[in-house]
């Protein structure tokens, strides 16, 4: 891969997103907070899912188990 094409390509996204975002008619320190602020968005949220996306995966999965008869013994029924 050429890496000089690379860079042009990461330039020409960078320059789309300024146009999307209408970064490019902002001040310099308005600039640092506004992508401060959308990174800091960024990781919470990834964070959050990280944490409970499978937590919400597995719950459903076990409803869905339960819904179609698949259930697990518990150890009260077990012990009689």
């Amino acid at each position: 891969m050429d890496f000089k094409s690379m860079k042009y390509y990461l330039y020409w996204l960078y320059c789309q997103f300024e146009l999307i975002t209408c970064s490019y008619l902002m001040e310099p320190w308005e600039k640092i907070l506004f992508y401060t602020f959308n990174i800091t968005m960024l990781v919470m949220i990834s964070y959050t899912a990280y944490l409970f996306i499978p937590v919400h995966i597995s719950t459903a999965f076990q409803f869905f188990l339960h819904l179609l008869g698949n259930q697990h013994e518990n150890a009260v029924s077990i012990v009689k």
